[in-house]
């Protein structure tokens, strides 16, 4: 098994699933798109990814935004409202009778082309819609067990370049980080900015902690993390001090824990970075007492929409 914080409990369920593209439902087997899109063409697209917890879409507003956000970013007009995507979700997740631990990616390309280029002029339909579910269960292995890192040589880029924050098909630099990490014999990249100091990882947010302390990057060469910021929004409520400031790896060898955050697996202890074992090598207290914080926004936010 492939291991990483996108570990998920097999589920056999999974490959009789229905997929939506532009509305219509199809057979996994059969969801298919043309070779003339945007999105397989040159990588011009947007996604955004959503868990459902006990029927419902936690955090919901805050994705919406951040999609909201990256179409305008590449000039992507969107033909649909909020909640006319919302109401296309839910009909994904009714034809598959989903309701708790599952998995929804949204990827919004600009449309097909009439011909392989890059000029968005040349794209003669609207935008195409492709939402898939799946039901996953993040693997309760890999959370006790952690992750290990690598840092990579493939820097974060600056936001004039291709901001860090915006969640596009683009994600070849990060792929490139990912396959570094691999053969080095790690599970996943850790990456650093123009400046060298921490920024993120390939696919999800890190944090550090250091004492009584909880250490994240600026935000200015990462991605804008869902639940990075609910960590963060945790420290604060709860009167844990969390700096986003800038650090080097001289800070992360030395630090008590280490963990990272996605919006599938939650908080991962990272156990391992370089080849150095961080603090006791374990999923740390501190760890386990912001995943439990974590954890209870998520439940604070599904009574409140079901109150």
């Amino acid at each position: 098994m492939v291991h990483g914080t996108h570990n998920a409990v097999n589920d056999d369920r999974n490959e009789h699933i229905k997929i939506s593209i532009n509305g219509e439902l199809f057979d996994r087997k059969d969801a298919k798109i043309s070779v003339f899109d945007s999105g397989y063409l040159v990588g011009d697209g947007i996604w955004e990814a959503f868990r459902l917890h006990q029927g419902v879409l936690v955090f919901l507003n805050e994705h919406l935004t951040r999609l909201w956000e990256a179409a305008a970013t590449v000039g992507m007009k969107l033909p649909f409202t909020k909640a006319d995507l919302v109401a296309d979700i839910r009909k994904v997740l009714d034809a598959n009778e989903m309701n708790d631990h599952v998995h929804v990616r949204v990827m919004v390309t600009r449309g097909i082309k009439k011909t392989p280029s890059q000029d968005p002029r040349l794209t003669i339909s609207g935008p195409n819609v492709v939402i898939i579910a799946e039901h996953k269960q993040a693997s309760s292995e890999t959370k006790e067990q952690g992750i290990t890192l690598f840092t990579s040589t493939i820097r974060r880029g600056s936001p004039d370049y291709l901001d860090p924050r915006l969640n596009c098909h683009s994600k070849l630099h990060e792929v490139q980080a990912l396959v570094q990490a691999i053969e080095a014999g790690a599970d996943e990249a850790l990456m650093l900015d123009i400046h060298g100091f921490v920024s993120t990882c390939n696919a999800t947010n890190f944090f550090i902690v250091k004492g009584d302390e909880v250490w994240t990057s600026t935000g200015q060469y990462c991605m804008n993390g869902i639940t990075r910021g609910k960590v963060i929004e945790a420290c604060e409520r709860f009167g844990i001090t969390c700096l986003q400031k800038d650090f080097s790896l001289y800070d992360v060898y030395g630090a008590d824990e280490a963990f990272v955050t996605g919006t599938f697996g939650g908080l991962t202890p990272v156990t391992k970075i370089d080849g150095r074992i961080i603090g006791d090598g374990e999923y740390g207290a501190s760890t386990k007492k912001l995943s439990s914080l974590y954890n209870q926004l998520i439940e604070e936010g599904v009574k409140g929409n079901k109150a």
